[in-house]
């Protein structure tokens, strides 16, 4: 297939004109401005290659322009033939835009051959209309007043495309004609009389029209109306000015209809404005009907309606929609009471105190003094009070004279009354107040009389003075007593106990506290009898109208409570093995106090720890001083005794004089003492210089350790590192130096310098002479069998070994013999590189300008011998 392809192209080649290519193009195409879409703008065809091969689908097809432009795109007809055509998607303006479009059309077939041809595209004038500029386009409303003078009314202003610079004028027109408005040549529109609304016609409608120089015109709408104006003052045609009303009346109630007129044209000065033109709170017009209204309450009982029921307003009327004319009315609202209020008071219960010896006649209340009718004008403002009525009331209570309201006392209020009592000394005074005007309103009046209670016999107490008793072991909040104070008169108030004085400890304010409400005493805290066996209290009852006091005495009942103290409370002893029976071990003793107890009440005892029972006090009861005793003697060989501390904890307790009557209620206190007993063995080591024998006391000071102390170690440990570290440091500088400043001497080696048994087959013994040269070395070399650097002299032949701590030899494997020094052999452990460092060095030293081989030649550092590397070492590395 490729084969003929190019066959056909080669004879497409070969005869000529058989190439693709576009006809009729390149050309030149003329477009008018402002063409609609899909104009044609020039035609071409497309000539077949030799091939036959069809154009290829979307070509051909513009790929470039000059200027950029969407305007245009290129349409198939029919076969090979197209043009190219408008798009619409941009204006061509002659005016405004570009005017030569160069477009490059290509064309490709299926085979891809292809051809490019240029279409120039001008952009040709079409003369276009004039035109009226933004609303004025769509018309034009002009309003005239009446009896305006004659003159200006509107310039008009059209524009011409053609004319971009404005050069050319162009003629406006005004259709049709008409005598009232004229135009002139520059377009302004002038009015040529005075108009009447009410007279002549109230709208003109016109056509506007401009023509350019080729008659193209353009055309607007032009409506002009006629202004009413008023002329004619509005008149009132209701004629009442003064209007009575009741109060009370509701929000938008009408009480006015004020009317008015125009007698300007009705058809449109007929509708009016009303309005109120006095500030007020009470009343409202509506500005279209001009009926008015209540616009609040109308309260003639309170505030200014009561001084003055008498509102008078100013009622404007007015055009509408326009101001120009107005008229005013005075008119006036005369507001009436009506019996709108009940009788009524400032409260409608009262509460009575009277004291019950109050005598008989007393004036209790009088309720005219809160009782009132807010009504403003009699008889609306008017009341009375009907008869009282209530419990208990009848006998006691009278109203004085009738209907005045007074309350008066008529009869006994004495509290502590029987008859007063079943009734609670409480009363109750039903009463009514009235209106005397219709419709009679009225309210019910409560009125409470209590009996208030006078002071007349005292508050005491029932006994004139308390005693009480109470343990010092008694805890905190026991009871101790209880008082009571009473109070004949009636009722029985709240009495409330406190502490006025007494109680007082060193460690406590107060160490008694009583309940205020029963009068019960307690304890706050436990009480000591030791500090104060007697507390005297000072206790008061008070109530709402006395007070009385009574002394209370509270004494502590002394317990056992204290547990004896002694001293020493620890100690330690060391005692010889064969003390005597019977010993005062080392003239201990005890002394024992106790704040609660005789110094005969003492018993010692003691408990755990006591093995084999060494140990005993004397006296072990009846005294505060005991001394410690050897009670039976150790036995250690037969194996009875194993223990050689003894830890003893003593017991003291103070129940030595309690009877048998006593000793099952009484408390018994207990302390301790530890005491710490070492036995000494005898000594080993017999002493002949004496002629009898004696009794060696080892006294032993036992170093106990505290927790606490744990810093004192760690300190003395923490200082010998340090210090220790110091001086090994001070030892390696101080070798440093020694082996700077002090230099060895060398000296002949007669022995052999081969360990015993290496070596066997060795003929002869090497012995080598050194010789130290302060040489000067100039050159440097590199050993080809170590790898290390050494320094030669370039006239003499000297070698030695670079310094090793600048250069040190890398050994990987191990010497085959190790040498023998001139002290012993090298330290163990030591590794390989360690030793060949040294030897290195020993043999760069020692090999001078004297060394010589079997040869009399100057040695080599590979025939020298190896043995000889540690003898002349000038330092030893440690052991790692």
């Amino acid at each position: 297939m490729q084969a003929a392809i190019l066959s056909l192209l080669l004879l497409g080649a070969l005869s000529e004109g058989q190439a693709l290519h576009l006809i009729h193009l390149p050309a030149t195409g003329n477009v008018a401005e402002n063409s609609p879409p899909e104009t044609s703008v020039h035609k071409f065809s497309v000539k077949l290659s030799a091939s036959l091969s069809p154009v290829m689908p979307g070509f051909p097809l513009i790929i470039n322009s000059s200027p950029l432009t969407e305007a245009f795109r290129v349409n198939w007809l029919s076969g090979t033939d197209f043009e190219v055509v408008t798009t619409g998607k941009e204006q061509l303006d002659f005016e405004t835009g570009p005017r030569i479009f160069d477009l490059q059309i290509y064309v490709k077939d299926d085979v891809g051959v292809t051809d490019l041809q240029i279409l120039t595209v001008q952009v040709t004038d079409v003369n276009e209309p004039p035109e009226f500029q933004g609303n004025l386009a769509k018309g034009l409303d002009l309003s005239i007043v009446e009896g305006a003078n004659p003159g200006f009314l509107y310039q008009f202003e059209a524009f011409d495309p053609e004319d971009t610079r404005q050069n050319i004028p162009l003629s406006y027109f005004l259709i049709p004609s008409s005598e009232n408005f004229t135009m002139s040549n520059n377009a302004t529109l002038f009015s040529t009389t005075e108009f009447d609304f009410e007279a002549g016609h109230r709208s003109y409608h016109f056509v506007v029209e401009v023509r350019d120089s080729q008659g193209l015109k353009a055309s607007t709408a032009l409506r002009i109306n006629i202004v009413n104006i008023n002329d004619e003052v509005p008149r009132f045609t209701s004629p009442r000015r003064v209007y009575r009303i009741p109060e009370e009346l509701g929000p938008g109630t009408i009480v006015a209809n004020i009317t008015a007129e125009d007698p300007d044209d009705k058809g449109f000065t007929s509708f009016l404005l009303y309005s109120i033109t006095t500030v007020n709170n009470y009343f409202m017009i509506n500005q279209l009907t001009g009926t008015i209204q209540v616009a609040r309450r109308l309260n003639r009982d309170a505030g200014e309606l009561r001084q003055n029921p008498a509102i008078s307003l100013e009622v404007l009327v007015r055009d509408r929609p326009f101001g120009g004319q107005e008229n005013r009315k005075q008119i006036t609202f005369i507001v009436e009471d009506i019996n709108d209020n009940p009788s009524t008071c400032t409260k409608f219960t009262f509460s009575i105190m009277v004291p019950e010896r109050a005598a008989k006649g007393t004036l209790l209340l009088d309720l005219n003094k809160f009782c009132f009718d807010d009504d403003s004008e009699a008889p609306n403002n008017q009341f009375n009070f009907t008869m009282p009525s209530g419990v208990g009331s009848s006998g006691r209570f009278l109203q004085d004279p009738a209907g005045s309201g007074k309350i008066v006392l008529i009869g006994d209020l004495d509290y502590e009354n029987p008859s007063n009592l079943a009734a609670g000394n409480k009363y109750t005074v039903i009463i009514q107040v009235q209106d005397v005007a219709p419709p009679y309103y009225k309210n019910n009046i409560y009125i409470y009389i209590l009996t208030s209670p006078e002071n007349e016999f005292p508050l005491v107490f029932d006994s004139p003075s308390y005693v009480f008793a109470v343990s010092e072991l008694s805890p905190a909040r026991t009871r101790i007593g209880q008082v009571h104070a009473t109070d004949k008169d009636l009722p029985q108030g709240d009495i409330v106990y406190s502490i006025s004085t007494g109680g007082a400890s060193l460690q406590y304010p107060n160490i008694f506290w009583i309940n205020p409400q029963t009068g019960e005493l307690q304890l706050v805290t436990k009480a000591d009898y030791e500090t104060s066996p007697v507390h005297i209290l000072r206790v008061q009852a008070t109530n709402s109208e006395d007070s009385s006091s009574v002394t209370v005495t509270v004494n502590i009942l002394e317990e056992n409570d204290e547990k004896p103290i002694c001293t020493p409370n620890s100690y330690f002893l060391a005692i010889p093995v064969d003390l005597k029976v019977g010993t005062n071990i080392q003239n201990f003793k005890l002394t024992c106090t106790d704040l609660d107890s005789s110094p005969r009440s003492f018993r010692y005892s003691i408990g755990p720890g006591n093995i084999n029972r060494h140990f005993t006090f004397s006296p072990n009861a009846g005294s505060n001083v005991t001394s410690l005793l050897l009670a039976t003697h150790f036995d250690y060989a037969s194996g009875l005794d194993k223990i050689w501390n003894y830890k003893l904890l003593v017991y003291i307790t103070d129940d030595n004089l309690l009877s048998g009557r006593k000793r099952a209620g009484a408390l018994v206190e207990t302390g301790t003492v530890t005491l710490s007993i070492s036995v000494i063995p005898r000594p080993t080591t017999v002493v002949t210089t004496t002629p009898r024998p004696r009794v060696t006391y080892q006294i032993l000071r036992k170093n106990v350790y505290s927790p606490s102390a744990w810093y004192v170690p760690f300190v003395i440990t923490l200082g010998s590192v340090l210090l220790l570290g110091l001086l090994v440091s001070l030892i390696v500088l101080l070798a440093k130096a020694i082996y700077r400043h002090c230099p060895r001497k060398t000296g002949k080696h007669r022995t052999s310098l081969v360990k015993k048994g290496e070596m066997k087959d060795a003929k002869r013994e090497l012995v080598v002479e050194t010789i130290q040269m302060n040489t000067v070395f100039d050159g440097e070399a590199k050993d080809p069998v170590t790898g290390a650097i050494y320094e030669f002299n370039s006239k003499s032949g000297a070698r030695r070994w670079k310094d090793p701590l600048t250069q040190m030899p890398k050994w990987k494997e191990s010497r085959p013999q190790e040498a023998v020094t001139g002290e012993g052999t090298k330290p163990p452990g030591g590794s390989d590189k360690e030793r060949d460092g040294l030897s290195s060095k020993a043999q760069a030293e020692d090999a001078g300008p004297g060394s010589r081989n079997q040869d009399g030649r100057p040695s080599t550092p590979k025939e020298r011998n190896p043995a000889l590397k540690s003898q002349a070492s000038p330092k030893l590395h440690p052991e790692k």
